[in-house]
């Protein structure tokens, strides 16, 4: 059985998305594989509830409780890591998760953390991507999946969406299509890596 491992900090639209995919086209029986972990380092995060309403596991690691520590983000990290690694994860999905991970934690599980981005990387790495896209002026906008690596969203992309900008779009406008597109394009990407590990 190959577990996947769902992080998040929200609501989750992503991890929706991801879910009833795997639902919907019976990741279980064709792949034997299961998302066995919705975990949050935010205990109010929408989105456990409704991953809780599927019948997933859910667990919380609160950043907020090791700020106190001498190391904060390797206390997180590590904390983060003894609740994932009883279920020996093939692949770690980061789904809307606001927290950089450090390379202690990408090494950990080299190879199998993924990300999606909104933006065509490497264009608009970090924060504020859309106001940024509009600002340079730029034709095309979209998201991109790709492989975490130790540099912030500069690990191998897996693929992109794209998304052309309008003459009156807006942060909002933009950051809407761009997130409708993501619901497409990730559980696509991890639907067709799952078929190359079973292949």
């Amino acid at each position: 059985m190959k577990n996947i491992i769902i992080l998040i900090s929200g609501g989750g639209s992503n991890m929706k998305s991801i879910v009833k995919r795997a639902q919907k086209a019976q990741w279980l029986h064709r792949f034997q594989t299961q998302i066995s972990l919705v975990l949050s380092n935010n205990p109010l995060a929408e989105g456990l509830e409704w991953a809780q309403e599927q019948g997933l596991p859910t667990a919380v690691v609160d950043h907020r409780q090791f700020l106190q520590d001498a190391h904060p983000r390797r206390a997180f990290e590590e904390a983060l890591i003894q609740r994932i690694e009883p279920h020996r994860p093939e692949l770690v999905v980061l789904a809307g998760f606001m927290r950089i991970l450090s390379p202690y934690f990408v090494s950990h599980y080299a190879n199998k953390v993924m990300n999606i981005h909104p933006s065509l990387l490497p264009a608009f790495t970090g924060l504020h991507t859309h106001q940024r896209a509009i600002e340079a002026g730029v034709k095309f906008s979209g998201a991109s999946v790709h492989w975490v690596s130790e540099e912030l969203d500069a690990g191998h992309i897996i693929d992109q969406a794209l998304v052309p900008l309008l003459p009156d779009d807006t942060q909002i406008s933009l950051a809407s299509r761009v997130l409708t597109q993501e619901h497409l394009l990730y559980p696509r990407v991890i639907e067709n890596w799952l078929k190359t590990q079973t292949a």
